[in-house]
C-alpha cells in the first residue's frame, strides 16, 4: 500500500463517476470547491442508454446534451394518447463533455473504504474531505420491487414500420407483445438515438425480482415481428435490471452522503434518475458549501412524502395484470399536465401526486380492480412466477435465430 494522501483535505470527495457524480463535481469545482474525485475508469462513456423530459434539464446545461427530441411522445393504452411535453434521449458524450473537471482532482481507482470524511483507494491512496459523497449507483435488487427491460437497437429506416424520425413510443400497451393475459404484464419503450438507430425495448416495471432478460427478448422479437421487422444478427443490445425502492437516507451531519440512485433518487413507478440528479446537484452543492446537511436540504417532508406515495404506486403496479395496467394508465394519462408532472417529475410537488393518484385510482375500471390497485386482493399475484428457462438457439423460431443472443 503507498499510503499517499491527496492534496490536504478537500471540501468534496465524490466516489463515483457516473452522470450523478460526475454532474455533482462539475457544479461542484464550477461554485469554487475543492474537490477530488474517484472512479475505477474516469474516462469511460457510460453503458446505458438515458433519456429524460426536456423540462427536467437544468438550465446549465448546453442543448449539446440533447442527442434526439420527440416533441409528442405517444402512449398506447386503450387507445393512442400524445403527450404535450417534449422528450429527449441524452447524447452520453454531449452530456460528459458539458461536465468537464478540468480544476478538480480526478483519481483512478477503487475505493475500498468510504467513510464520512475519510476514502481510501485499493492501492493505499488516502483522501480526506469535509464531506463525501457516495455516487456509486445500487446493488443488484434480488427479490424487491425492480425495473427490467431488454433492448434491440434497429436501424432507423428497419424500424420505421413502428417508429419514424421525430416519433417515440414512451410506453405501449398493446396485445402485440405474445405474452397471455394470465402472464406478468411489459410494454414496449422505442425511441430514436439521434445517430441512426431505435431502441426497442420491452419494459417491466414493479415486479419483484424483476422479469428476466430471456423473456423480455422474446417479447420484444414478437412485437417486431408483428410490424413486419427482421432483423439482421448484427444488431446491438443492452440489459437494464435494478431495484426501484432505495429510499431516501436519513439526514444528519457527519456521514457519507449518498446521492443519485444510490441517495434515493431512483424514480419507484419510471426507473429514472439522472434528471433528477442533475436538477439537484446544486442543491447538494449548495449545502456543502453554506456547512449544511446536503441530505436535509435535498429530502424535505414534501420531497419524502412524494416519495412515499410514489412508493404505493409501484407496489401497485407490480400486482396488476396486463389488462389492469391498461386501465390504469389510460386513467392516469387523462390528468392535467401538473399532475402528471407530479407523478413523472416533480421532486415535491406532494399535493398535486396526491390528486392524481386518487384520480387514477378512481378512474380506473372495472371499479373491482381498484382493490388489486391499492394492495386489498392479489398482493402476490406474480411473486414466484415460472418464466421457464431460455430456448436454446437451436430451438428458436427463424426471426429469432437472426438476433443477437
Amino acid at each position: 500500500m503507498s499510503g499517499l494522501a491527496v492534496n490536504g483535505v478537500a471540501d468534496i470527495c465524490i466516489v463515483g463517476l457516473g452522470p450523478a457524480g460526475q454532474a455533482l463535481a462539475h457544479r461542484a469545482m464550477a461554485a469554487g470547491l475543492k474537490v477530488v474525485a474517484v472512479d475505477p475508469r474516469p474516462e469511460r462513456l457510460w453503458p446505458p442508454t438515458y433519456s429524460c423530459w426536456i423540462d427536467e434539464l437544468p438550465e446549465w446545461l448546453p442543448q449539446s446534451v440533447i442527442a434526439s427530441r420527440v416533441e409528442r411522445p405517444v402512449v398506447w393504452t386503450k387507445a393512442e394518447h400524445r403527450i404535450d411535453r417534449p422528450y429527449c434521449v441524452l447524447s452520453k458524450p454531449g452530456l460528459k463533455a458539458a461536465l468537464p473537471l478540468d480544476d478538480a482532482t480526478v483519481r483512478a481507482g477503487r475505493a475500498t473504504v468510504v467513510d464520512a470524511h475519510r476514502v481510501e483507494l485499493a492501492d493505499g491512496t488516502e483522501i480526506r474531505a469535509d464531506v463525501v459523497v457516495d455516487t456509486r449507483g445500487q446493488a443488484a435488487p434480488g427479490q424487491r420491487r425492480t425495473a427490467a427491460a431488454h433492448g434491440i437497437f434497429v436501424r432507423e429506416e428497419i424500424a420505421a414500420p413502428m417508429v419514424t424520425p421525430g416519433e417515440g413510443l414512451l410506453l405501449d400497451w398493446r396485445s402485440e407483445n405474445g405474452a397471455g393475459a394470465d402472464e406478468p404484464p411489459s410494454f414496449l419503450y422505442a425511441m430514436p438515438l439521434g445517430d441512426g438507430t431505435v431502441v426497442f425495448e420491452e419494459t417491466s416495471l414493479g415486479l419483484q425480482g424483476g422479469m428476466p432478460q430471456h423473456e423480455l427478448r422474446k417479447r420484444t422479437l414478437h412485437r417486431l415481428e408483428r410490424h413486419g421487422i427482421r432483423l439482421t444478427g448484427d444488431e446491438p443490445t443492452e440489459a437494464a435490471h435494478y431495484p426501484l425502492d432505495d429510499a431516501p437516507p436519513k439526514a444528519g451531519a457527519g456521514q457519507v452522503v449518498p446521492f443519485g440512485s444510490r441517495g434515493g433518487m431512483m424514480h419507484p413507478c419510471t426507473g429514472y434518475s439522472v434528471a433528477d440528479s442533475l436538477a439537484l446537484a446544486d442543491t447538494a452543492v449548495e449545502a456543502v458549501r453554506r456547512g449544511e446537511d446536503p441530505i436535509a436540504a435535498l429530502w424535505s417532508r414534501q420531497a419524502r412524502l412524494v416519495y412515499w406515495m410514489r412508493m404505493r404506486g409501484v407496489y401497485g403496479l407490480g400486482r396488476l395484470t396486463t389488462e389492469q395496467s391498461v386501465s390504469m394508465f389510460d386513467a392516469f394519462f387523462t390528468a392535467s399536465p401538473r399532475q402528471q408532472r407530479a407523478l413523472l417529475s416533480a421532486h415535491d410537488d406532494y399535493a398535486a401526486l396526491g390528486g392524481v393518484l386518487f384520480m387514477t385510482v378512481a378512474r380506473t375500471w372495472p371499479f373491482n380492480w381498484r382493490f388489486d390497485l391499492v394492495g386489498w386482493r392479489n398482493r402476490n399475484r406474480w411473486v414466484g412466477w415460472d418464466y421457464g428457462r431460455a430456448e436454446p438457439r437451436a430451438e428458436l423460431s427463424d426471426h429469432e435465430q437472426t438476433s443477437t443472443p
